[in-house]
């Protein structure tokens, strides 16, 4: 019995080398697993274009359905906040991509949770955290042993074209960017 499956098998192995090569050759699909980039920044207000490139960057790269200014714009807000309001010297970006969300958390060595509270139409500070709220899909913050994070998700648009795709259809790109 050995000896005919030995022999099948050989005699086969052109076919299964086909076909594992036509599996190989299939369309790739979006991976579910989760992606993750963490980065530390200087806490100054250079960071904030940094974490915005990076975003920008980062949701080209995963082909993330959000939309990129909502992503980047959130971004620079929790960022600055964390350099006006935070403490230590860095800061540390943190862009999660996993179960239909974006997610995009800033920690710093503060202990002091940020409110989102409407200031008065005069000043020019403490409207950033309101944008967050009215823009994502969920936001928050929490206590860290170091510190402190403070986060937001961006639900995926499936409709939404891709980054790429938008230059082409006569959007410019920002941040900067060619």
């Amino acid at each position: 019995m050995q000896c005919k499956l030995q022999e099948h098998f050989r005699r086969n192995r052109r076919i299964t080398r086909q076909l594992r090569n036509r599996i190989n050759a299939m369309a790739q699909t979006r991976p579910t697993e989760l992606y993750e980039r963490r980065l530390r920044l200087a806490r100054e207000p250079t960071a904030a274009a940094e974490a915005r490139g990076q975003v920008r960057a980062v949701i080209r790269a995963w082909k993330v359905p959000v939309d990129p200014d909502i992503a980047v714009l959130l971004t620079s807000d929790l960022v600055t906040n964390a350099i006006t309001r935070g403490e230590g010297e860095t800061l540390t970006l943190a862009i999660r991509c996993s179960g239909g969300h974006l997610r995009v958390d800033v920690y710093d060595a503060s202990r002091s949770l940020p409110v989102a509270m409407d200031e008065p139409a005069g000043t020019d500070t403490g409207r950033g955290l309101v944008l967050v709220a009215a823009l994502s899909a969920e936001w928050g913050s929490f206590c860290t042993p170091a510190g402190k994070a403070t986060y937001f998700t961006l639900a995926f648009q499936p409709d939404l074209p891709l980054v790429g795709d938008r230059a082409a259809a006569g959007d410019t790109p920002g941040d900067g960017e060619p």
